[in-house]
């Protein structure tokens, strides 16, 4: 087959690309306004009520009519984002005649996510922002080396993590995230400890007593807690550095976090484990224990704990070597501690905390007035992200997250599977065969029915 530029219309009809199940766009943008309506109300209903069960607390009318107003707008956003995808589709093929790599799905999703994105609460856009930089930087990068451009390296991940980790924990030891409140650096605090933070904090009476809790809550039985207590005192013995925030000795200090983080994790996998595998469970009792302390059931606790200890021990041991204690001691820390990252290594939690880094770090040049502030740049940012996204689905759709084409296919309700690609082939990219082997790894069906007729 010939290949032609990847600028060069294909002069497909709409109906035979975008809604091969009807000869009208109308009938085809409605029949997606339906099922992407119902699949929209499904995740955000699942979202929201979680959201609101995770505060702890029970709901007020206030809460409960804030909750569903957020379900029906989050809603009325993600099936703006499906319709108008369809129906710029239609009207750019109509202005051009045809569809060229670019009007194929890029600019009708880059149109589609500015339209949809408006719709969403403010609060919600960055975390969209971040959500889908994430996936699209690893398709992105998928496209790159599928066309021989970069070649990825053992545990780059690893790499990516590290970086943006040790980012983030200098900005925490300079205090300079006082100014910016962000729940990642609570997630750094509970991490790496309340001493390790730079900055005037005043800390609530509240953290106290959530410290105290979370050491007792992995304390099982008596003989363990004495074990434990006999280990404190004999740690506790040891000496503690003048330029170290922390109460005790730094052999405790060190060893009371990864022991805590470790317990944490094992605690937050071993019941996910449980959960999940209930049935199992069920039919096999004795294979509880073995389940729950698989080494797969390790992989969190013993990069959490691994984390908080490299990272503590580090920064006792600089600020001992130095006598002194200095934010820049943050880098060497977090990167050291980053090896532990090795036995959790996963892509989605690196590329969140890089693209998190990149975020913050923006925010704060711009506060600073070193970068202009861009009306609307969060809105941009998402609709080519998702822009992105949208065009892998339809061409290259190997190169994208397994995840993400089965959510687009839900969203869709397997329209996506069933637009005809076909005449796309003459760009070179294989694109029928990689839709045909996608639909084989991720199983999801095409035989569609249509709701109303041919809807």
């Amino acid at each position: 087959m010939t290949v032609i530029s990847k600028f060069q219309s294909v002069p497909t009809t709409c109906i035979e690309y975008v809604h091969p199940w009807t000869d009208s766009c109308w009938n085809g943008s409605a029949g997606l306004l339906i099922v992407s309506s119902l699949d929209s109300f499904r995740i955000y209903t699942l979202v929201y009520v979680l959201s609101l069960l995770m505060r702890g607390r029970i709901p007020k009318s206030k809460d409960i009519a804030r909750t569903v107003l957020g379900i029906l707008q989050s809603t009325a956003f993600l099936t703006t984002s499906a319709v108008a995808y369809s129906s710029y589709l239609c009207m750019l093929r109509r202005v051009f005649g045809g569809f060229t790599m670019l009007t194929g799905s890029y600019v009708p999703a880059f149109l589609s996510s500015v339209t949809a994105i408006l719709i969403e609460r403010p609060s919600r856009r960055v975390l969209l922002c971040l959500y889908v930089a994430n996936v699209a930087s690893e398709s992105l990068w998928k496209m790159a080396e599928s066309r021989g451009m970069v070649r990825s390296i053992w545990r780059g991940q690893t790499i990516i993590f590290g970086v943006s980790t040790a980012t983030l924990l200098y900005y925490f030891r300079r205090g300079w995230h006082l100014n910016k409140k962000d729940s990642v650096y609570d997630v750094l605090r509970f991490i790496v400890g309340k001493d390790e933070e730079g900055g005037n904090r005043v800390e609530k009476v509240e953290d106290k007593k959530r410290s105290k809790r979370l050491l007792q809550r992995y304390m099982i039985t008596s003989w363990i807690l004495k074990v434990y207590n006999q280990l404190v005192i004999f740690l506790k013995s040891f000496s503690k550095h003048d330029k170290c925030k922390h109460s005790d000795s730094c052999a405790y200090y060190v060893f009371n976090g990864g022991a805590k983080l470790f317990g944490i994790g094992l605690g937050i996998q071993g019941i996910l484990k449980l959960v999940l595998q209930i049935p199992k469970i069920v039919k096999t009792p004795k294979k509880v224990l073995s389940s729950i302390f698989s080494k797969d059931t390790m992989r969190i606790g013993a990069f959490l704990g691994g984390f908080s200890f490299v990272y503590r021990l580090t920064a006792c041991f600089l600020r001992r070597t130095f006598n002194d204690d200095k934010p820049e001691y943050a880098i060497p820390s977090t990167l050291l501690a980053s090896i532990a990252f090795l036995s959790y290594p996963d892509k989605t939690a690196a590329l969140y905390i890089m693209w998190k880094s990149l975020q913050l770090t923006t925010e704060m040049l711009t506060d600073k007035g070193y970068l202009p502030r861009v009306p609307y740049a969060t809105v941009f940012v998402y609709s080519i992200f998702t822009a992105v996204l949208f065009h892998a689905a339809t061409f290259e759709p190997q190169n994208l997250r397994t995840s993400y084409w089965k959510f687009l296919h839900g969203l869709s309700g397997g329209r996506i599977a069933v637009m005809d690609r076909r005449s796309f082939d003459v760009w070179g990219l294989n694109t029928q065969a990689q839709i045909m082997k996608t639909i084989e790894i991720t199983k999801t069906p095409v035989d569609i029915k249509y709701s109303f007729g041919r809807w």
